[in-house]
C-alpha cells in the first residue's frame, strides 16, 4: 500500500490567480462500478501531477458522484488544485439538465457551509 503525501502546507502570499499554472488533471466519473473514477493530465510534470492524483484518488475511492461525502470532498481537491496552481477539470456525465441541478445543490450546500 502506497503511502499518499499530505496535502500543501506552503503559504504564500500570492494569490493562486496570480500565479502561473504548472499542470492541468481532469477527474472523469467512470460509473456506478467502482473504481468510479479515472485521472487524465495534459501536462505537467509527472511526479508532481501524480502527488495530487494520489491525494485526489484518497478523497474520492469508492465514492460515487451522488454521495453526500463526494461533495465534501470535492471542495477539498478544487481547494488543492488552487493551492497548487492545478487546472482542474471534471467530468461528471451529467446531462446538461443534471449538471445544472447539481451545480445549485452544490452552491447550496457551500452556502450552507459558510454559515
Amino acid at each position: 500500500m502506497s503511502s499518499v503525501p499530505p496535502l500543501s502546507t506552503e503559504e504564500s502570499n500570492d494569490e493562486p490567480e496570480s500565479r502561473p499554472m504548472v499542470g492541468h488533471v481532469k477527474i472523469i466519473f467512470t460509473g456506478p462500478v467502482a473504481p468510479h473514477w479515472e485521472y487524465h493530465s495534459d501536462f505537467g510534470d509527472a511526479q508532481f501531477i501524480e502527488d495530487f492524483k494520489l491525494r485526489a484518488q484518497a478523497r474520492l475511492l469508492l465514492l460515487p458522484r451522488d454521495d453526500p461525502q463526494f461533495r465534501r470532498n470535492c471542495e477539498r481537491i478544487i481547494r488543492d488544485a488552487e493551492r497548487n496552481c492545478l487546472i482542474l477539470d471534471w467530468d461528471l456525465g451529467y446531462s446538461p439538465e443534471e449538471l445544472q441541478e447539481h451545480q445549485d445543490q452544490t452552491r447550496q450546500y457551500q452556502d450552507q457551509t459558510r454559515r
